[in-house]
């Protein structure tokens, strides 16, 4: 109750204008994110809303707010249980990390993910990168449900909905 007390608080003072609901300028400029001090592109935000957007209006009402902070403080709780005072995980963490998120991917889909998100191209992910991976797989998951709606695990695609899910988990 006191953590969405503290929340209703923080998207309060985000909602500079008292419309109820938040634009991804507004998230990303209030620094209003529970993961800290961690400084994230436009687009990154962007894409976070799109996460939780659920009546898919653009912005972030209260509820999707709540939803997008549970998650976030569910990806900094698995960094932090195995970044082992470093500051940074390396891939074997990741992919444990991602394990306990519930994110299961095979290796190739899995080294792709880290190639694309190793921003210094050393192996090492610090924060901000673990969250960037877990928002991307979390909107590719999102939009591959919408696709299997025969909850079967598998989806077919043609060309423009295949280009459509890619414009849309980019970031």
């Amino acid at each position: 109750m006191e953590n969405r007390v503290i929340l209703q608080e923080w998207f309060d003072r985000v909602d500079s204008e008292k419309s109820g609901s938040i634009t991804a300028v507004q998230l990303k400029a209030k620094k209003s994110l529970a993961v800290g001090n961690l400084q994230f592109p436009l687009s990154v935000v962007h894409q976070m809303i799109k996460m939780y957007d659920f009546d898919r209006n653009g912005t972030m009402s209260f509820q999707e707010f709540v939803a997008l902070n549970n998650f976030l403080l569910k990806v900094q709780h698995a960094f932090s249980d195995l970044e082992r005072g470093r500051g940074f995980l390396v891939p074997d963490d990741v992919f444990e990390a991602l394990l306990k998120i519930g994110f299961k991917l095979d290796s190739p889909a899995f080294y792709s993910v880290c190639e694309t998100f190793d921003q210094s191209k050393n192996g090492r992910f610090r924060l901000d990168d673990f969250i960037s991976i877990c928002i991307f797989l979390q909107s590719a998951r999102n939009l591959f449900n919408s696709f299997d709606t025969a909850k079967q695990g598998r989806v077919t695609l043609d060309l423009n909905q295949f280009v459509y899910c890619t414009a849309n988990c980019r970031i």
